[in-house]
C-alpha cells in the first residue's frame, strides 16, 4: 500500500496466495450506543432539563441524552451531523429542539447547521429547521410560552447574529432581522406573549417586539447602574418583570428597573424561577448556588465543591432537588440545605489516552487536563478520578509529574513507580533501540518474545524481545507470528482499513477483539468504524457509527468483547458501545430489546 506516496511493504502469510486469498465483507458484529459519559457544560448553557417523563436532557459532542437517574438508563438522539450546541425545551416538557453547528465532511464540504424539533418520547424527528438559513452555527433558541410552543425562535452565530422566528408545526420562517455584532447569549419569549422577546449577551439587552414578517428592538438602559461587559442570563419573575444576572455579580430588575441587587462575586451564569416563585442564581466564579425570595431577599445558598467548577446552569428536580451544571463538565444533584454530589462527570480537556481492564469491565481515560480517571462500565459510572499535576507538588489527591510515566495501584491510587525521562512530552511509552523516529503503536506477540510497531515515518518493524530488543531486518520472517493484541495500524491484517488518498494521519487508532473476528477503526472524521478481521481487502466495508463531534482518537475493546469503548477528543466525551451479534458478555447486563435510541449504524 501506499501512504503520502511512499510504499508500504507487507508480507502475506503463507498459504494464502495473493491479498492472502481473504474476502472483504461487513461482519455480522454490529455496534449500538450504550452509554455516554459526560456533559458539555464547558462553554454552553441553558443545556439541562427535566423533562414531562423525570428523564433529564443534555448534550455532548454530536449526541443528545436523556438520562433517568433512578433507573441508570440512557437513551439517545443521534441525528444531528455536528456537535450540538443549544437546547430548549417545548411548554409541554414532550418536544424538544436542538441546534448544531456547522462541519465539514470527510472531503472538506460544509455541512450546514440546523435546528431539529424531535418527540422525546419516541426519539423521532418532527421538524427539520433552517437548512441553508443559519451561518456557523445554533447559538441559542427558544419555544413561545403564551401560545402553547407555536413557534420558535433561533440566533445563529454568525457575525451579525441572524434573529429568526419559525413556525414548529410547519417549518416556515416567520420573520428574520440582523440582531448585533455583539455575541448574543440568551434568548426567550415573554411566558405572557409571543410577540414579545427578549435577547441578551455582550452588553446588551434588547426588548424585541414581533409583528408579522417585522421584528423591532429596543435596547435596554441601565440608567444610573454601570452597564456590565455581559448579559448572561436573565428569568422572568413571578410578576412579569425581567431579572437579568450580569458579569459584575448582580441582578437587575427590568421593567419597572430601579433596583439592582449584589449577588455574587463574579459573574451569574445562571437563572432560575422555582415553581413557588423563589429565584434560584448561580455564580461563574464564587461557585455559589443562592436561593432569593420573589422581592430578592437572600433566603439560602450552597458552594459547590472547588473540582466541579463553577455554576453554569440550574434545574429543579422532584420536590426541593436541585439539578446544576458546571463548567467542569459535571451534572450535579441535591438540596440547598444538604449539599451536591455528582450524577454526571467527565473531562474537561482532549481525550487521547484508553486502557481497558483484563478482567472486568473497567477502563481507564486520560488527557490534556491531567485527570486520570477509572470507568465502572458496568455501574456505567467514574469509580475514580485522580488528578496528576504537572510541575510542582501535587494537590489535594494529586500527583507531580514532569513529563514522565506513573505506575498506580488501581484499587488505592496510590504510586508504586515513577520516571522521567528527559524534558519533553511522552505521548507514548514503548521500546526502541534507535533507528527509527517515535513509535506510534504497539503489539506483543502471543509467546511474549516480539513486538510489532508502527513508527511516524510509517514503518512497520519488528524487535526480538527475548534476544535483548534487537531489531529484526528480515520482516519476512515475521509473517506467520501471531499476536496477543493487534493496534497497529499498519500491517497486512489490516491494511484494507485505509481510506483511498489517505495521507496516514486519518486513521488514529485501531483494536482488534479479543475473539479475533473483528476490528474496530477510530477516524479523523468523527467516526467509528467496525470492520471484519482480517481486513487484508483495498477499499473493505465497514459497518460507521457517527456521534463523535470531533477526530475519535481511540478505540479498544472490553474485556470479553461485549463493548467497544471510543473517546471524542476535543469534544471530551467517552462512549460506550454495546457489540452485537457476537458471544454474550458476561459483564453486561444486556436488555431483552435494544432500547430506543440505540440506532445501530447513525451515518
Amino acid at each position: 500500500m501506499f501512504l503520502r506516496g511512499r510504499p508500504i511493504t507487507m508480507y502475506v502469510p503463507s498459504g494464502l496466495g495473493p491479498y492472502g486469498g481473504l474476502r472483504a465483507e461487513l461482519p455480522p458484529e454490529r455496534l449500538q450506543l450504550d452509554w455516554v459519559y459526560g456533559y458539555r457544560g464547558r462553554d454552553s448553557r441553558s443545556n439541562l432539563h427535566v423533562l414531562a417523563s423525570g428523564e433529564l436532557v443534555y448534550f455532548i459532542a454530536c449526541v443528545v441524552i436523556l438520562l433517568h437517574v433512578p433507573h441508570r438508563r440512557q437513551r439517545h438522539y443521534l441525528r444531528h451531523s455536528d456537535c450540538v450546541r443549544c437546547l430548549a425545551v417545548h411548554p409541554d416538557r414532550l418536544r424538544v429542539a436542538t441546534g448544531q453547528a456547522a462541519g465539514v465532511d470527510k472531503d472538506g464540504k460544509p455541512l450546514q447547521p440546523i435546528v431539529h424539533i424531535w418527540d422525546s418520547a419516541t426519539l423521532l424527528t418532527l421538524q427539520q429547521i433552517g437548512l441553508g438559513s443559519f451561518e456557523r452555527g445554533v447559538g441559542s433558541l427558544a419555544f413561545s410560552t403564551a401560545d402553547q410552543g407555536a413557534y420558535l425562535c433561533v440566533v445563529d452565530d454568525s457575525n451579525e447574529h441572524m434573529m429568526s422566528v419559525w413556525d414548529c408545526a410547519r417549518g416556515t420562517k416567520q420573520a428574520e432581522v440582523k440582531s448585533t455584532n455583539e455575541s448574543v447569549l440568551t434568548v426567550e419569549f415573554n411566558p405572557q406573549d409571543s410577540s414579545s422577546i427578549i435577547t441578551s449577551g455582550k452588553s446588551h439587552v434588547y426588548f424585541w417586539t414581533w409583528s408579522g414578517a417585522t421584528l423591532t428592538k429596543k435596547q435596554g438602559i441601565f440608567g444610573k447602574y454601570k452597564k456590565p461587559k455581559f448579559i448572561q442570563c436573565f428569568i422572568f419573575d413571578a410578576a412579569g418583570d425581567v431579572l437579568t444576572g450580569d458579569s459584575e455579580g448582580n441582578i437587575l430588575t427590568w421593567t419597572r428597573i430601579g433596583q439592582q441587587t449584589r449577588a455574587h462575586e463574579g459573574s451569574i451564569f445562571a437563572l432560575c424561577r422555582r415553581r413557588d416563585g423563589t429565584v434560584l442564581s448561580g455564580g461563574g466564579k464564587d461557585r455559589r448556588v443562592v436561593c432569593w425570595s420573589s422581592t430578592l431577599v437572600l433566603l439560602q445558598e450552597a458552594e459547590l465543591p472547588e473540582r466541579f467548577g463553577a455554576v453554569r446552569t440550574i434545574a429543579e428536580g422532584p420536590g426541593d432537588e436541585l439539578l446544576v451544571g458546571t463548567t467542569r463538565n459535571a451534572l450535579l444533584r441535591g438540596t440547598l440545605a444538604a449539599g451536591f454530589t455528582p450524577i454526571v462527570q467527565g473531562h474537561t480537556d482532549e481525550v487521547w489516552g484508553l486502557a481497558t481492564h483484563p478482567s472486568c469491565c473497567l477502563f481507564l481515560t486520560c488527557g490534556h487536563d491531567r485527570q486520570l480517571c477509572l470507568w465502572d462500565g458496568q455501574e456505567h459510572a467514574l469509580a475514580w478520578s485522580l488528578a496528576l499535576e504537572v510541575g510542582g507538588p501535587g494537590g489535594a489527591g494529586g500527583m507531580s509529574l514532569v513529563w514522565g510515566w506513573l505506575v498506580l495501584d488501581t484499587a488505592t491510587q496510590q504510586p508504586l513507580a515513577s520516571g522521567s525521562d528527559g524534558n519533553e512530552q511522552l505521548s507514548v511509552v514503548r521500546f526502541s533501540p534507535g533507528e527509527s523516529p517515535f513509535i506510534t503503536h504497539l503489539d506483543w506477540s502471543k509467546d511474549g518474545r516480539f513486538v510489532m510497531s508502527n513508527s511516524g515515518d510509517y514503518e512497520i518493524l519488528y524487535w526480538d524481545v527475548a534476544g535483548g530488543c534487537k531489531l529484526l531486518r528480515n520482516r519476512f520472517e515475521s509473517r506467520d507470528r501471531e499476536w496477543a493484541s493487534y493496534t497497529c495500524v499498519l500491517g497486512f491484517h489490516v491494511f484494507g482499513v485505509w481510506p483511498d488518498g489517505s495521507d496516514g494521519t486519518d486513521i488514529n487508532s485501531l483494536c482488534r477483539s479479543h475473539h479475533e473476528r473483528v476490528v474496530a477503526v477510530a477516524d479523523d472524521f468523527c467516526k467509528v468504524h467496525l470492520f471484519q478481521y482480517p481486513c487484508a481487502r483495498p477499499k473493505a466495508p465497514s459497518h460507521v457509527y457517527g456521534g463523535h463531534g470531533s477526530h475519535v482518537t481511540n478505540v479498544r475493546f472490553t474485556h470479553d468483547d461485549g463493548h467497544l469503548i471510543s473517546l471524542g477528543g476535543k469534544d471530551t466525551s467517552v462512549f460506550q458501545w454495546r457489540v452485537l451479534g457476537g458471544p454474550p458478555p458476561p459483564c453486561s447486563r444486556s436488555p431483552s430489546a435494544p432500547e430506543p435510541g440505540g440506532d445501530p449504524d447513525p451515518r
